[in-house]
């Protein structure tokens, strides 16, 4: 038995002894207090364990967000599904609108790109009360819940006869769709130690829905022009059944950590919860403390990734409205249309896997990686606004090379996930970093401007601004994790009593601040 689970079995002792766990401890404490003593797992016996939470468990994240080294990927295939589905409903507008939203709604001038955005300006509206309730409720459960919400708006959206109406759908979808990079983020990170962070975002975030909804989009647009209801009609039918469905899956199985996974024996639960000690982020605690509300809001660190949420996602906003149509004025049919747009959410998981690859593999270089990412779309936004449109081949790769920002900003979701500590400050960091991609992604259709069509040069100018600031910003908050590291306390005596403190600091639910042995990645 080494000195740390030694001194895991003493802190049992000792808090087993008391009268239960403060209120101020992360549930893990109590949960490892409560638990019997188990025989130790072997690597061979933790990589399975791994494996299984893998192929299980992200799938179900996804669906409602791959596994590299030491996986197998059916854990993965769940958060995969999830976070997938929820996308495919947002992401249909773009392929609804080749097929006619806009005549049949009466669309004009910026109305469409207003349709686009009042998505995020309802997350952005919807993100204040589920901060709160994320984090009072078990994750998982409200993510679903969500999810079932979002879903059930989608299948009511064909019934949409005006502007107005869709766009009173649209925001409240948004005020659903708010929890889900925030509550997913608190799955992974209560699953995964730091350095597996990385590859499972890429999964759990993956593009897939481009994928999956430009092959529904193709599938439709084979519906005879006699069919009683419009093709985007369909379209949206189809997309919200199956999220409905998925929806009310996740609602029951869906776990919120590795203490109530259902496909965890109790031995694999008392090592998953062990393992995440050298965290010193913490796995749960319902108790809202506004102490560390506030030290998320002073935190430079959560501002500089809030700006750079802004302005990775600013293409992104753009990109997911007017992909469809940008492709569709190369002079493509609306069924090829929707084929070539496939390619876009390879590009998206491609880039995702493969800096997020890199970023586990180069220890503490994910800033650098980051900032290396962000060089490849930029070189997409160049292409398209520089090469003449009837140079489609040109035209077509510059398109695929802008998806690429989908690595950095995957990145940058690990940033936040290994360094804040604190439940509340997670909570609250995560929400604050998911009005920045909502203020992104409601700015970006706005760059496209209606009288600018079919070139979109103030769009393409934007882009390039954006990488550009993205690279700044990411290198601002590399000097402050360095700075902050350099300040920290360092040369313990690794003795079996200070393990054991290191153990109850794990999961004393303190900030990043606070522990003074914790170690920022950068």
């Amino acid at each position: 038995m080494t000195e740390q689970e030694v001194a895991v079995v003493d802190f049992h002792s000792s808090q087993a002894e008391k009268q239960g766990i403060s209120k101020n401890m992360d549930e893990a404490a109590e949960f490892l207090a409560h638990s019997a003593s188990f025989v130790p797992l072997s690597p061979e016996e933790e990589k399975k364990m791994i494996r299984k939470t893998d192929w299980i468990l992200l799938p179900m994240v996804s669906m409602s967000i791959d596994s590299f080294q030491n996986t197998g990927g059916l854990s993965s295939f769940k958060l995969f599904i999830t976070a997938t589905l929820g996308a495919v409903d947002k992401v249909a507008i773009s392929t609804a609108a080749i097929y006619g939203l806009e005549d049949d709604l009466h669309l004009v001038g910026q109305q469409y790109s207003w349709a686009g955005s009042i998505l995020f300006l309802g997350a952005i509206v919807g993100m204040w009360p589920s901060t709160y309730l994320v984090h009072r409720l078990p994750s998982a459960k409200y993510l679903s819940a969500c999810s079932l919400g979002w879903s059930i708006l989608s299948l009511l959206l064909p019934v949409s006869r005006n502007w107005g109406g869709l766009m009173a759908l649209r925001l409240c979808m948004g005020c659903f769709e708010a929890i889900i990079v925030p509550s997913i983020s608190l799955i992974i990170a209560g699953f995964y130690t730091k350095s597996e962070h990385p590859p499972r975002n890429a999964l759990v975030f993956a593009a897939a829905s481009s994928i999956v909804n430009g092959f529904l989009s193709w599938v439709v647009g084979h519906i005879p022009s006699t069919a009683p209801l419009a093709i985007w009609q369909y379209l949206f039918l189809i997309t919200g059944s199956i999220s409905t469905i998925w929806s009310v899956i996740a609602l029951v199985f869906l776990p919120d950590s590795p203490m109530n996974a259902f496909f965890l024996t109790d031995r694999e639960k008392y090592y998953a919860v062990q393992r995440l000690a050298d965290n010193k982020t913490g796995i749960t605690n319902r108790q809202w403390k506004w102490d560390q509300a506030l030290e998320a809001v002073i935190d430079p660190k959560t501002w500089i990734l809030f700006f750079f949420n802004i302005a990775i996602n600013i293409p992104n906003g753009g990109l997911t409205t007017f992909s469809g149509i940008i492709i569709n004025n190369l002079g493509f049919s609306p069924t090829n249309t929707s084929l070539l747009n496939m390619p876009t959410g390879v590009m998206s998981t491609m880039s995702a896997f493969c800096f997020s690859w890199v970023a586990a593999k180069w220890v503490n270089r994910r800033c650098l990686v980051t900032m290396m990412a962000c060089v490849v779309p930029i070189v997409g936004a160049i292409m398209v606004y520089s090469l003449p449109r009837t140079n489609i081949g040109g035209q077509m790769v510059g398109i695929y090379l802008l998806y690429t920002y989908f690595g950095p900003y995957v990145v940058g979701i690990s940033m936040a996930q290994a360094n804040t500590a604190g439940n509340t400050k997670k909570s609250m960091q995560y929400s604050i970093l998911y009005i920045g991609y909502a203020v992104g992604n409601l700015i970006g259709p706005q760059t496209f401007r209606a009288n600018q069509a079919p070139a979109y040069t103030g769009g393409f100018i934007a882009m390039l601004a954006c990488y550009c600031v993205c690279i700044l910003l990411m290198a601002a908050y590399w000097a402050i994790a360095f700075t902050l590291n350099r300040q920290r306390i360092v040369g313990l005596d690794p003795s079996e009593e200070q393990v054991g403190a290191d153990l109850v600091d794990a999961f004393a639910d303190q900030t990043d601040f606070k522990q003074k042995t914790f170690t920022y990645i950068t």
